[in-house]
């Protein structure tokens, strides 16, 4: 053995050491202390560099596909840049102030609130909402309640980015507790997910968590991963994350493209299904992990690769830069990114009471709290958290033996009745209940698109119509539907079914109050099978 070979295996041995200490003194760690300013500090860097994240994806959201964001290719920021977005696209700050409305339920109704209490909270909440959270509001208003409301078959956004992106909150209101914010996230996040799209909450609020205990970001993403169990696709994707860092510990895209390689399907959501859309969970929080691990603790390196990484670009910097703002504190994130920020911290956010100065104000008061519950103490302004090591939560794993097969693209509208055939176990329709009107510039501009000589309006905030619908699958009644067309209690999909018995069916759609004024646009449907597809290319 050569000279260079010994000293490769004296590095990787002392490697190898370090992290065993590393691990056991983690593990071994009994409380964590903090006097009252430094937990003020790191739950304000946290709410701060979430922000900021979320602005800083902002012009990159959703642009890059499937594809790596390149260097080349500029991502501003400068002095006024948050005020900028704040009054051009307010709906920007939705993981923000979505985050916000949970901080508001437990302030009003206590910490021990119940799921059901928050649903109805949710429910009636008058912002726009999308994916799984619409799906869940639907559902809580048409009496499916939690976590039914979240549950694949009920939802078919279940595995959706949506509570991931709205479980900040709570690794802020439990610090160092990690156990304590997988408790909390159960309760909220079974409103709008299940199985992958609930563990990516349960991962990010555990982060959050955890950032409060520890420099070592390799440590927070590890012991992060341990509140998700084993076996759980979500699992696989971050370890794989872990797994191709320590392969390629200075090549993040090297990482990203591994992951890409295996990870980047989406099953459930019909927007990305067959398509480069993807905001299924798993992969959205590897890009997270991404960020943080090759990031290396840097609050500018971490958010700059987490958007970098593309998809959701907005969101998945926004926990990377929440997390690293607990992680070094307020006052340590760079003047060049806390001070466009400042201008808006007094600011109310969009359709809510509250500014980040009073979700400081209110994420700090819950955090004592939750403190002292978990038995930690107060004494001469030090707290004292009791170090919780993670257990893992439910296991929970969505679309089982069903595997999607075809996209039919559809596009047609029906009046009365539509049937459809297919072969199968499952399907899924995706469109809107649309409405007709005679083109009218100012219309076709707040909330239409042109199709021929007609103008068919999307859901919009006030209109009352509520289609009724008989969904019939082969000859039997199995559900009446309702779609109303007023934007906040909308129905996502008309129709869906999963897991029926493998072959063909007929799917019958009856609409038993029809009106001139309106239609039923079928966009896309996907088509599902027990039978994994394989590919039917000849092989050489």
């Amino acid at each position: 053995m050569n000279n260079q070979n010994i000293k490769l295996l004296f590095v990787l041995l002392i490697s190898f050491i370090f992290s065993i200490n590393c691990k056991a003194q983690f593990e071994k760690m009994s409380e964590t202390v903090l006097t009252s300013e430094q937990l003020q500090n790191k739950i304000k860097g946290g709410w701060a560099g979430q922000t900021i994240g979320v602005v800083y994806g902002a012009p990159v959201e959703f642009k890059y596909q499937g594809s790596i964001i390149p260097d080349y290719q500029p991502i501003p920021w400068r002095e006024g840049y948050v005020k900028y977005w704040w009054d051009k696209k307010p709906g920007l700050f939705d993981d923000i102030y979505t985050d916000l409305n949970f901080v508001n339920v437990f302030e009003k109704y206590g910490l021990d609130v119940s799921m059901d209490t928050i649903a109805n909270h949710w429910a009636s909440t008058e912002y726009h909402l999308a994916h799984a959270n619409q799906a869940s509001r639907y559902n809580i208003l048409n009496g499916i309640i939690p976590p039914q409301s979240g549950y694949w078959k009920n939802n078919p956004h279940a595995d959706d980015i949506d509570f991931q992106i709205e479980a900040d909150f709570i690794g802020l209101m439990a610090p160092g507790m990690v156990n304590s914010a997988t408790e909390i996230a159960n309760r909220v996040g079974h409103i709008m997910n299940s199985g992958d799209g609930w563990y990516g909450g349960v991962f990010v609020s555990a982060l959050y968590s955890l950032a409060f205990t520890t420099n070592n970001v390799d440590e927070i993403v590890e012991q992060s991963l341990k509140t998700i169990p084993e076996g759980t696709k979500f699992h696989d994707c971050i370890a794989d994350v872990v797994k191709y860092h320590k392969q390629f510990p200075d090549d993040w895209q090297a990482c990203w493209f591994e992951i890409q390689k295996r990870w980047n399907n989406d099953v459930g959501c019909p927007k990305g299904c067959f398509l480069s859309f993807n905001i299924d969970a798993k992969i959205n929080s590897a890009y997270v992990a991404i960020g943080l691990l090759y990031g290396k603790g840097d609050f500018t390196k971490s958010i700059d690769i987490a958007t970098r990484c593309g998809q959701d670009a907005d969101c998945n910097p926004a926990t990377v830069g929440g997390v690293l703002g607990v992680m070094l504190g307020y006052d340590r994130i760079p003047a060049f990114w806390l001070k466009p920020l400042q201008e808006i911290e007094t600011l109310n956010f969009e359709g809510t009471p509250m500014s980040l100065n009073r979700a400081y104000e209110l994420s700090f008061k819950h955090a004592t709290k939750t403190i002292q519950l978990a038995g930690g103490k107060f004494t001469d302004d030090k707290f004292s958290i009791p170090y919780q090591m993670p257990v893992a939560v439910a296991f929970e794993q969505n679309f089982e033996r069903t595997f999607p097969v075809f996209r039919d693209r559809f596009d047609r509208s029906f009046t009365n009745v539509l049937t459809y055939e297919f072969s199968g176990n499952g399907y899924i329709f995706y469109g809107n209940l649309v409405k007709k009107s005679k083109i009218d510039e100012n219309y076709i501009d707040r909330v239409s698109k042109r199709v021929g000589s007609e103008v068919f309006g999307l859901a919009e905030l006030t209109d009352p119509y509520v289609a009724e619908l008989e969904v019939y699958i082969d000859g039997k009644l199995d559900e009446t539907i309702k779609l109303p067309m007023k934007n906040t209690s909308r129905r996502l999909e008309p129709s869906w079914k999963y897991q029926l018995n493998e072959g063909k069916h007929t799917v019958y759609l009856k609409w038993l109050n029809q009106h001139p004024d309106y239609e039923i646009r079928i966009n896309d449907i996907m088509i599902y099978s027990e039978n994994q597809p394989v590919s039917n290319l000849p092989k050489n």
